[in-house]
């Protein structure tokens, strides 16, 4: 679990990324969470952008994520959901 000034640090962090994954009306599956979980592992810290023709809630497909990932949900906001997952090999970012 992350702190709230862990998250502060992390969304700061997070402002030059762009959206790597993009969920559609497909909804959340099992080979884009084990993607996901791919890039967490290599990048720690990713975006995940939420298109207009995905037919669940913002908050649901983020949950879905969170739940399959094993991830932190750094923030939700508009269409765009922002994770973070410790690396195990790759470790880059330091939290305060």
């Amino acid at each position: 679990m992350i702190t709230s000034k862990q998250k502060k640090y992390l969304r700061g962090l997070s402002h030059k990324l762009q959206p790597i994954f993009q969920v559609g009306k497909a909804g959340v599956n099992e080979n884009m969470t084990t993607q996901i979980s791919e890039a967490l592992e290599k990048r720690e810290l990713i975006k995940v952008s939420i298109l207009q023709n995905c037919f669940e809630d913002n908050s649901e497909v983020a949950q879905a994520i969170v739940g399959k990932t094993d991830s932190e949900l750094v923030q939700l906001i508009g269409n765009t959901i922002i994770l973070y997952k410790e690396s195990k090999n790759n470790k880059q970012i330091d939290l305060p």
